[in-house]
């Protein structure tokens, strides 16, 4: 059992060890996946792919479907 001096090390190394887990717990693989995903809000009518915005779904259809008819809602984009 450690006493005085390098009790209060050990001590001190745990703290910040506990201080750098919680750091990480907020930036978690899955935690960015759905903030990702929250931000794809398009899908792709055709095969179902998902864009974060007009233009984007725009030219993801002008080179993936070209054969297609484009839907309206990206006509005016």
């Amino acid at each position: 059992m450690a006493r005085g001096h390098q009790k209060i090390q050990s001590q001190a190394k745990a703290q910040e060890k506990q201080a750098k887990m919680k750091k990480q717990q907020g930036h978690s693989a899955t935690d960015q996946k759905k903030a990702a995903q929250k931000a794809l809000v398009h899908v792709c009518a055709v095969c179902k792919s998902q864009m974060p915005d007009p233009k984007t779904y725009k030219q993801h259809f002008e080179n993936k479907h070209p054969k297609n008819e484009m839907p309206p809602e990206l006509k005016d984009v």
